[in-house]
């Protein structure tokens, strides 16, 4: 029975409808990017005189000057660094300490292990901003707060238990004969954790990175609330505050929020394909 649903479901995928239903799907979704874009770069006086598609009856009016205007005398440009500077090491420091604790959690055997790990998974329960202002406090009083190294620490605090947890379903799935054969040879937990775990979990490492990347690059609280610093301040800030500014027209917003847009949007198209086995991978033994 189990064999037959299967077959159903794989031959209901094969169907030119459901072709059809993924491309109304994919159309949908790019139409609004597509707008976004075209409209960035119109002059602002196109802009508001007729709609985004009678651009490309008219191509040779594009024009990169709102993106000049925005990156120069808007901050922009020094919010996407900023941007950069807060995400990637608040991207990599979770996913290698997470991954560390995750190894034992899978494959040693002590006493707690099974509460420690019931405990990240309740941790991921717990909102976000019930969390902020303890945070905000602990870094006041080690007198990190208003800094880069203040808000790397808070986002690699957020995103461990998912870490953890995801790394840990994912390593569960590979053979423990492999850590056997290698301790027969000599290697120790180091050796083993850095040349034959990690290899084998690209696809675990590749999809918490995009997660990790997603979150922290889109994410506005904490940052509003842990930078006080206007000049630390990341992408996602200076557009909000731009969304209150007189002189914030479409001109403005719309090469803004495609500036914000773009590098996630590399970034989840060429990873995508370890993503998804990332995400089946560490779904399917807990």
């Amino acid at each position: 029975m189990k064999r037959n649903n299967s077959t159903a479901v794989h031959a209901l995928g094969s169907t030119p409808w459901a072709h059809w239903i993924l491309a109304v799907m994919v159309v949908a979704w790019l139409t609004p990017t597509l707008m976004l874009f075209v409209s960035s770069l119109r002059p602002v006086d196109q802009m508001m005189t007729s709609g985004w598609w009678t651009a490309f009856g008219q191509p040779g009016q594009f024009t990169l000057e709102n993106y000049r205007t925005v990156l120069a005398s808007k901050g922009i440009g020094t919010g996407f660094v900023n941007s950069l500077l807060i995400t990637i090491p608040s991207t990599i420091l979770p996913i290698i300490i997470g991954a560390m604790a995750a190894y034992p959690l899978s494959f040693f055997r002590f006493p707690g292990r099974k509460a420690i790990f019931i405990t990240i998974i309740a941790m991921q329960i717990v909102p976000l901003q019930t969390v902020l202002i303890p945070v905000l406090l602990t870094l006041k009083g080690l007198r990190l707060n208003g800094t880069f190294l203040g808000i790397w620490l808070a986002h690699t605090a957020f995103g461990l238990p998912l870490c953890i947890y995801l790394f840990r379903n994912f390593f569960a799935q590979l053979p423990y004969s492999l850590i056997e054969a290698a301790k027969i040879d000599g290697a120790g937990n180091l050796q083993i954790f850095v040349r034959l775990i990690a290899p084998l979990s690209k696809p675990a490492f590749a999809s918490l990175a995009i997660f990790q990347f997603l979150w922290v690059w889109n994410d506005l609280l904490v940052a509003l609330v842990l930078l006080g610093d206007p000049a630390l301040s990341p992408l996602t800030v200076r557009l909000s505050s731009l969304l209150g500014s007189l002189d914030a027209g479409w001109n403005v917003m719309t090469p803004a929020a495609f500036s914000s847009l773009i590098l996630p949007l590399v970034i989840f198209v060429t990873f995508q394909k370890y993503f998804v086995r990332g995400i089946l991978g560490g779904a399917v033994k807990g």
